[in-house]
């Protein structure tokens, strides 16, 4: 109902039994919900035992594409015709194998594991490759365990991670870390794209090298290979980007191909490692020494042979050395070592694993070198034919590898990404991702031990297989042959990026469609049928930038911080909307802890940084540069927002914190209660009070501005409504950060009151209350407006809150004016602790009255030591800290009050009592320091309620003199009292 009632209507719980509530079309819709229940109870049935004809059914419409893109498909094929009269057939619902475990298997399963898992077993040690899988896998493990919960409360949004998060984080966290997502999805293209290059161009078919890099070596052959890799990498960008834009039923088309490639190539490998243990295969190493030789530039490990005519030199021995004849003179270290074979996979059961259990890292340009070989070098010896040694092209150390190993990880969002071609998404989402992580991690793990007891240590070294006759490492344990893991791994990373292609721009298109970014809005356009042919532009430009990067290795820890972020993010979703007990949070995912999110998260942020700390901090410039951008820019979203919890129980326990004492003298600032009127359109009549409020809170303090309607609050509410909104649109104007409270009584009078009294909460209260002088007071016929003015006089003494009285506000300056010179004078009749010195120094904080000078007038009788009471008040002026010129007024007894007399001379007497009694210079500053705390209790112990009248209104009496009309216009007074004291501060417009 309107009223938010709840009716519950009495039934047996059968949809096809209408109630009277419900019309016959509603019970047909309700039975047909009915019947499809049956009917898909029934198919699941069926399903528990399926045929073999019903699982090639499944792998046939297998596909690893993102949500849409069989819709997009679909509505491609269809001609204009049948566009009219049917609608697109829609894809079947997918089960957990299909929908979530083969797509996350394919995904996590890529180009790293083919390209650099030996060489990181090789550098890092099985020990130390172990504990970066064990940690990797881990992150991934508990951020799959965070998105199961998040799969588990409620309906999964289709659109996958993007979705979960803005959906639990709110907009800006969303967009950010969406936007994060989308640039890692890019980048991972860019390396897939990169990875099949380096197996084409090493491996496949090296004569294709556009810049060739025979006879160079060292930056020269780098360079050439990069420059192969950027003009390769960017022919083949091309290619994917065109096959994308042509249609994503092609892609869809090879998905089955290109898992097939992954799982092929790991079993042959698996086959190869048990085929070592019992007939290990003939990989010979050839070894100068303890260094391993690259294997193109000659035939025959051997530095002579014996032939009918005697001995003879091979091709190595010319490498060495200046001629081919046996008194040549050849290089020191070739003649001081001997040529010897090594097998490069001595298999399983040859013990080399207490070899590789250890790390072995390599500056850049280092020799790989062989453990346990005997060698002879030179004292002195410098190297000469690098070209003909293996040699390490990277610097690496631990963290490095981390960067480079945890793309090997990421995809487990393939399943949350298709949650609406799930079936059952809370069911498929969590069984089905962590089992593909599960299996995953099994076989990195079991890899990197494999591999480790497989393949001997100066091999795994060799990234690219220079001494293993130009062949994949990995591919020298595959069975029945090395082509099987290249040609396999060449297509699963050709498949892998345009995948990636596929799905990125479809996430950008979903970012901007929702509009939170406004400036990334023209890529949610795309063709008729839904393709983002513009986000799929700008997906093709992104990651051309990483083609241009051209290194395997220097692209992967970039995707890697931004995989990373949102993992992050999704755990830091999860741990707080349990923390902050959100009420709609109610997973039904078992084995969900916030300790187990909140690990996930220190995991990912620490990875982060273990990668490499430069790039977690671009990528969180990046990611809060787009959150304070929709935070300003983007569009309202109401989509429940955690981080709104977090600022309610932060502030909760600040609240809570600040109400346990009273605050310190030293703490003290102005927390304004500035009231304002209102005319009959419900319009700011004073708004100057509120640009002298915006130069007074330098301090940061609370603000409140509030006003105050005569009525009944159900006759007047919309009223007070429109004065809510003029106040909001005034304090925006004015740059006022604070809150706008709107108070309906009877009576003007009551309705002032009760904002004094009920404004703030808890610790946050008010403690300084800022009106404007009453206007037209002196007339006869509006007593009521001084009388008003004065019982406000009399409440803010009673609760003992300070009062700024500004008189004519309108001739204060506004926000944009400058004082270039000038002063602010500060009439000290009595002294208050050096409360009222404050209130200028806050306002020279403002760019308004930064210039102008500060002066303090203090008052002296004729008989007094103005010279002495000049000297005490600088120097409490500087124990204050305060910068301002010191005068004294001398008057005549009968123009000062002995009340105020006696306050006046406290600070006086105090100095010479402390000469008396001979303090230190650090005792004395502590009693002078006790004068800001003692005073205003003596001043509350006296009952000045009678005096507040009279010296709140000494300046004119209703119908009194004409003074008040004889003064300039221009003329500003400031007046402050604080427990019923009276004080001014005068500036003149022509001094500032």
């Amino acid at each position: 109902s309107d009223h938010g009632s709840v009716f519950l209507l009495p039934g047996d719980g059968n949809p096809k039994e209408s109630s009277p509530f419900i019309n016959s079309s509603e019970a047909t819709e309700k039975s047909q919900q009915y019947d499809g229940k049956h009917m898909a109870l029934f198919e699941e049935e069926m399903e528990t035992s399926p045929m073999v004809s019903s699982m090639l059914s499944s792998l046939a419409n297998y596909s690893n594409l993102p949500q849409g893109s069989k819709e997009h498909e679909e509505e491609a094929d269809n001609e204009e015709e049948d566009k009219k009269k049917k609608k697109p057939v829609k894809a079947p619902a997918l089960g957990t194998l299909m929908g979530v475990y083969l797509p996350c298997i394919q995904n996590i399963f890529g180009v790293i594991l083919f390209l650099r898992m030996t060489w990181m077993v090789g550098i890092g040690g099985v020990i130390g490759s172990f504990i970066i899988v064990f940690m990797c896998c881990s992150t991934t493990m508990l951020t799959a365990i965070s998105m199961s919960a998040i799969a588990t409360n409620g309906v999964v949004p289709a659109g996958g991670s993007y979705y979960m998060i803005s959906r639990s984080l709110g907009p800006e966290f969303g967009g950010a870390v969406g936007i994060c997502f989308y640039l890692g999805t890019t980048f991972a293209g860019a390396m897939y794209i990169l990875g099949s290059i380096e197996l084409l161009l090493i491996y496949i078919l090296p004569q294709a090298a556009i810049f060739k890099m025979e006879g160079l070596e060292g930056a020269e052959a780098e360079a050439a290979m990069l420059n192969n890799m950027r003009v390769y990498g960017t022919i083949v960008l091309s290619f994917m980007a065109t096959v994308v834009f042509v249609g994503v039923k092609y892609v869809n088309k090879l998905a089955l191909l290109f898992l097939a490639c992954v799982i092929l190539s790991i079993l042959a490998v698996y086959a190869g490692v048990i085929k070592t243990a019992i007939e290990p295969p003939d990989f010979p190493v050839c070894m100068l020494g303890n260094r391993p030789l690259i294997s193109k530039g000659f035939d025959v490990c051997a530095k002579t042979l014996e032939s009918g005519n005697g001995t003879v030199t091979t091709k190595l021995w010319k490498i060495f050395c200046d001629t081919p004849f046996l008194n040549a003179t050849c290089d020191e270290y070739f003649s001081n070592n001997n040529v010897s074979f090594i097998q490069g996979i001595p298999g399983v059961m040859s013990g080399i694993l207490k070899e590789n259990l250890f790390g072995n890292y390599l500056e850049k340009g280092n020799l790989v070198a062989k453990i346990g070989i005997a060698t002879v070098e030179g004292p002195d010896e410098t190297l000469t034919n690098s070209n003909r040694y293996v040699l390490a092209d990277i610097t690496s150390f631990f963290t490095l590898l981390v960067g480079i190993y945890f793309p090997s990880v990421t995809g487990i969002m393939a399943g949350s990404n298709r949650s609406g071609d799930l079936r059952d998404a809370q069911k498929s989402i969590p069984i089905g991702t962590i089992m593909a992580i599960t299996t995953t991690s099994l076989v990195y793990m079991s890899a990197v031990v494999l591999f480790g007891a497989c393949i001997d240590g100066v091999v795994l070294r060799d990234k690219f297989g220079e001494g293993v006759n130009g062949n994949l490492v990995i591919g020298t344990l595959a069975w029945p042959s090395p082509w099987v893991i290249v040609i396999g791994s060449f297509f699963s990373t050709c498949g892998a990026g345009l995948q990636s292609l596929t799905g990125a721009p479809r996430l950008m298109q979903a970012i901007s469609r929702d509009g939170v970014v406004p400036i990334l809005r023209v890529f949610g356009h795309g063709k008729a049928n839904g393709e983002p042919t513009w986000a799929l532009l700008l997906t093709a430009c992104i990651c051309e930038i990483g083609i241009l990067i051209a290194s395997l290795d220097a692209v992967a820890p970039i995707l890697s911080m931004f995989f990373l972020m949102c993992y992050m993010f999704v755990n830091l979703a999860c741990a707080l909307q349990t923390l902050l007990r959100t009420p709609n949070w109610r997973p039904r995912f078992k084995f969900y802890h916030w300790a187990l999110s909140f690990l996930g998260m220190s995991l990912c942020l620490s990875l982060m940084f273990i990668c490499s700390w430069f790039y977690a901090i671009v990528a969180m410039v990046i990611a809060g540069s787009i959150y304070k951008y929709i935070e300003f820019h983007g569009a309202e979203k109401e989509w429940g927002d955690g981080i709104r919890g977090i600022s309610l129980s932060a502030a909760r326990y600040a609240l809570m914190r600040l109400d346990e004492g009273p605050a310190h003298t030293k703490n003290w600032r102005p927390q304004l209660l500035v009231l304002v009127s209102t005319d009959v359109e419900q319009n700011v009549e004073q708004p100057r009070l509120l640009s002298l409020t915006n130069q007074l809170k330098a301090g940061k303090g609370l603000t409140i501005v509030g006003t105050a309607l005569a009525g009944t609050y159900l006759e007047n509410h919309p009223q007070a409504q429109r004065a809510e909104q003029s106040l909001r649109k005034l304090m925006e104007t004015e740059k006022v950060k604070g809150f706008c409270q709107v108070t309906i009584s009877s009576n003007m009078r009551d309705a002032t009151s009760h904002l004094l009294q009920a404004s703030g909460l808890g610790g946050l209260m008010h403690n300084t209350v800022l009106v404007s002088w009453p206007r037209n007071w002196k007339q006869a016929d509006d007593h009521q407006t001084w009388r008003d003015f004065i019982e406000l006089v009399r409440e803010t003494t009673a609760a003992h809150l300070a009062l700024l009285v500004p008189k004519n506000i309108a001739a204060f300056p506004s926000n944009g004016e400058r004082f270039s010179e000038g002063h602010i004078d500060v009439w000290w009749i009595v002294h208050d602790g050096g409360m009222l010195m404050l209130l200028p120094f806050l306002l020279r904080q403002h760019k308004v009255w930064r210039k102008c000078r500060m002066r303090i007038f203090t008052v002296a009788q004729m008989d007094d030591n103005s010279i002495q009471m000049k000297k005490d008040l600088t120097t409490f002026l500087y124990h204050l800290r305060i910068d301002a010129e010191v005068e004294v007024v001398e008057m005549h007894d009968s123009d000062i009050s002995a009340y105020t007399y006696e306050k006046t001379l406290v600070m006086e007497q105090r100095s010479q009592i402390l000469k008396q009694i001979n303090l230190t210079k650090t005792e004395r500053e502590r009693e002078i320091q006790s004068i800001t705390d003692s005073s205003r209790g003596s001043i509350r112990r006296k009952n000045p309620a009678a005096a507040t009248t009279q010296m709140s209104v000494t300046e004119e009496q209703p119908g009194g003199s004409s003074k008040e009309e004889e003064k300039p216009e221009e003329e500003v007074v400031f007046f402050y009292t604080y427990n019923s004291l009276s004080f001014c501060s005068r500036a003149q417009s022509g001094n500032g």
